[in-house]
C-alpha cells in the first residue's frame, strides 16, 4: 500500500489580503500588449470592439469564479482547483483536466512576455533602421554599394539596405535549427535576454508571496499608470480620428464568412488576456480573512482590467488606424512599444522612458504569471492531481520546485517564441485552448457546485441568472476556439494546427495524473482534498447529484468546438 504524501511541513503562509492579491494580479493589463498588435493585423476598424467584448465575457465570468472560490478558503492555485473539486464526483480523469490546461495557459506568458521584452530591449540598443532612415538613404546613396542594388526595384533596394546595416547583436544566433513542418529552434540574442529577465522574476518570488506582493505594489502602481497615460493623453491631445472606427469591419473589409473567422480568432485569443484577471483568486490559502478578501481581489481587479482593456486598445486603434495596426512590428509585438510611445510623443528621450516603462509592464505581467501557476502547479500536487515533488515550498512560504518547473519549461519554450511571430503566435494560441478548456470545465462548476453542495455557506453568492450566463458564456467561448484557434496559424503550410495541438497538449494530463494517481498513491486521493469536499477516506466520492448533466455538458461542448470547426473550415 503507498503512503499518500500531501506536501513538506512547511505551508503557503496567510501574509496578504485582497489588497496584495490585487497588485500581485495588476500585471494582468500588461497582457494587452502580447496581442494587441495581433487583433489590430486581423481585427481591422472593428479590432477596439473586439476587446471590449471580450472584457465583458471576462467580467461577468468572474463572478461564478468568485463563488467557487469562497468554498475552499484552504486552497490555493485558483478557480481551476476550485472547479476541480466539482468534477472529481463524475470523473477521476476529468477534474485534474481543469488543473493541468489552467497551467498550460498561464505558464507561457514567462516565456512569451520574456520574448516580447528582449525584443523591446534589442530595438533599444541596436535598433533597426526604417527603411526611410537616414543611414539606409545614405547607404543607398553611395557609389559603393550601387553594384548591390543593380536591377532591384526601390523596396527590394531599401531591404537590402537594411539588411547589411541590421546590428550583428539582432542576427547573432548560438544555435540554430529547424524542426520541419512545425517551427524553428533557435538560441541567441533574445533568448538570452530573455533568459535573465526570467531569472530576475524568480529571484524575486523566491521569498515569498508578501515580498512578491510589495515589489508588485510599486512596480504595478507605475505600470497602471503608464497604460492610462498611454489611454488617455492621446486623447486630450486630440490625436484620436474617428473616422479610425468606420466602416466597422474586419480586415478583410466586409462581414462575410472570412471577416467573422478573423473576428472569431480575435476574441479567442482576446480571452487569453482579459479573463485573466481571474488569477487574483489564486491566492485564497494565503488570504488574512478568505471569507471577504476573496470577492474584493477578483471584483477589482476585474475593474481594473476593464478601464485597462477598453481604454488602451480604443485609443490605440483611434491614433494609429488600421495601416498602423498592420505594421509588420506591431503585429509581431516588438514594435507595439515604439508604437505606443510615439502616440504620446514628447521627443525622443521621453520615447525611450516609456519604452522603459512598457518593459516594466511585461515584467510585471511575468511576475503575476509566474506566481498564479507554480501555486496551480503546488495545490494541483497537494491534491493528487500532479505528481508529489511540487507541493514542496521554502521557508518563506514560496512553492519553488513548482517555480523551478515553471522556469525550465518556459526557457524551453523561448527557444521557440523568441525565433519569429508565427511561433510565438502558435504557442500564445496553443496556450489559450487550454484556457478556454478549463474556462469550460469551471464555468460549469458553478451549478454543478449548486447542486451538489448547495447546503454549504458560501461567503459570496452569485445571482443565479449570473450562473446560468456563466454556462452559456462556456459554449460561447468553446465555439470561439473551434471556429478562430486556425487564424494565428500564420504559416498553414508549415505549422500545426493550434486546435489540434491545444487538444493534444490537454490530453497529456492523462499520464501524468495517471502516475501520480495509480503509481505514487495507489489509486488514493490525499486525505486533505477529500475533506476539502467534505468527504473522509473510505466513503466514496459521494452522491452524484446533477446525474447526467455534467456528461451532456461535456458531450455538448465537444459537439460545439467540432461544428464551429467545420462552419470556417
Amino acid at each position: 500500500m503507498s503512503t499518500i504524501v500531501t506536501g513538506s511541513d512547511q505551508q503557503l503562509q496567510r501574509t496578504i489580503d485582497w489588497k496584495g492579491a490585487f497588485w500581485v494580479a495588476s500585471g494582468v493589463p500588461a497582457l494587452v500588449l502580447f496581442s494587441i498588435g495581433g487583433i489590430g493585423g486581423i481585427g481591422g476598424t472593428a479590432a477596439f470592439a473586439i476587446w471590449a467584448v471580450s472584457m465583458f465575457l471576462g467580467f461577468v465570468q468572474s463572478f461564478t469564479y468568485a463563488e467557487i472560490a469562497g468554498l475552499f478558503p484552504n486552497k490555493s492555485g485558483g478557480a481551476s482547483v476550485y472547479g476541480a473539486a466539482a468534477w472529481i464526483k463524475y470523473g477521476k480523469f476529468i477534474a485534474p483536466l481543469s488543473v493541468w490546461c489552467n497551467w498550460l495557459a498561464w505558464t507561457p506568458v514567462l516565456s512569451l512576455g520574456c520574448a516580447i521584452a528582449a525584443g523591446y530591449i534589442l530595438n533599444g540598443i541596436a535598433p533597426v533602421p526604417g527603411a526611410d532612415s537616414p543611414a539606409v538613404v545614405a547607404w543607398l546613396a553611395d557609389p559603393a554599394n550601387t553594384a548591390a542594388i543593380a536591377g532591384m526595384t526601390p523596396e527590394d533596394a531599401a531591404a537590402a539596405a537594411i539588411g547589411a546595416l541590421t546590428p550583428t547583436m539582432q542576427t547573432w544566433t548560438l544555435f540554430s535549427f529547424e524542426i520541419e513542418g512545425f517551427t524553428t529552434f533557435s538560441i541567441g540574442t533574445p533568448f538570452f535576454i530573455g533568459a535573465v529577465l526570467m531569472m530576475i522574476v524568480f529571484a524575486i518570488q523566491h521569498r515569498g508571496i508578501l515580498n512578491t506582493a510589495r515589489t508588485q505594489m510599486i512596480i504595478g502602481l507605475v505600470i497602471v499608470i503608464t497604460m492610462l497615460i498611454f489611454g488617455i493623453v492621446p486623447l486630450l491631445q486630440g490625436k484620436v480620428v474617428a473616422a479610425n472606427f468606420s466602416p466597422m469591419v474586419p480586415i478583410t473589409g466586409a462581414w462575410n464568412l472570412e471577416g467573422w473567422t478573423l473576428v472569431f480568432g480575435g476574441l479567442f485569443i482576446a480571452a487569453w488576456s482579459t479573463y485573466a484577471f481571474e488569477t487574483s483568486i489564486c491566492y485564497t490559502r494565503e488570504f488574512k480573512n478568505p471569507a471577504t478578501d476573496t470577492f474584493k481581489a477578483i471584483f477589482y481587479s476585474g475593474l481594473l482590467c476593464i478601464l485597462i482593456y477598453v481604454l488602451v486598445p480604443f485609443t490605440f486603434q483611434g491614433v494609429l488606424g488600421v495601416a498602423g495596426m498592420t505594421d509588420p512590428s506591431v503585429v509581431a509585438g516588438t514594435g507595439v512599444a515604439a508604437a505606443m510611445a510615439h502616440m504620446v510623443g514628447g521627443g525622443p528621450a521621453l520615447e525611450g522612458i516609456l519604452v522603459i516603462l512598457m518593459i516594466l509592464a511585461l515584467l510585471l505581467a511575468i511576475m503575476t504569471a509566474m506566481a498564479g501557476s507554480s501555486r496551480t502547479l503546488y495545490q494541483g500536487s497537494v491534491d493528487g492531481w500532479l505528481p508529489r515533488y511540487l507541493s514542496h515550498v521554502n521557508s518563506h512560504g514560496a512553492p519553488t520546485r513548482a517555480m523551478w518547473t515553471d522556469l525550465c519549461f518556459n526557457l524551453i519554450l523561448l527557444t521557440f517564441a523568441a525565433s519569429d511571430a508565427g511561433s510565438y503566435y502558435i504557442i500564445l494560441a496553443l496556450s489559450n485552448c487550454g484556457y478556454i478548456i478549463f474556462n469550460f470545465l469551471n464555468l460549469h462548476a458553478g451549478w454543478i457546485h449548486r447542486m451538489d453542495s448547495g447546503h454549504v455557506r458560501r461567503p459570496y453568492r452569485a445571482p443565479t441568472f449570473i450562473l446560468a450566463l456563466g454556462g452559456i458564456f462556456a459554449f460561447l467561448n468553446a465555439f470561439l476556439m473551434g471556429a478562430g484557434a486556425a487564424v494565428w496559424d500564420l504559416d498553414p503550410e508549415k505549422g500545426i494546427d493550434p486546435l489540434w495541438g491545444g487538444l493534444l497538449a490537454a490530453a497529456l494530463i492523462i499520464p501524468v495524473f495517471w502516475y501520480r494517481h495509480y503509481v505514487q498513491d495507489g489509486g488514493k486521493f490525499p486525505p486533505q482534498m477529500l475533506e476539502d469536499i467534505g468527504l473522509k477516506e473510505g466513503q466514496g466520492l459521494g452522491e452524484r447529484k446533477a446525474g447526467v448533466l455534467p456528461y451532456v455538458v461535456l458531450i455538448a461542448g465537444l459537439a460545439v468546438v467540432l461544428i464551429a470547426k467545420m462552419i470556417v473550415g
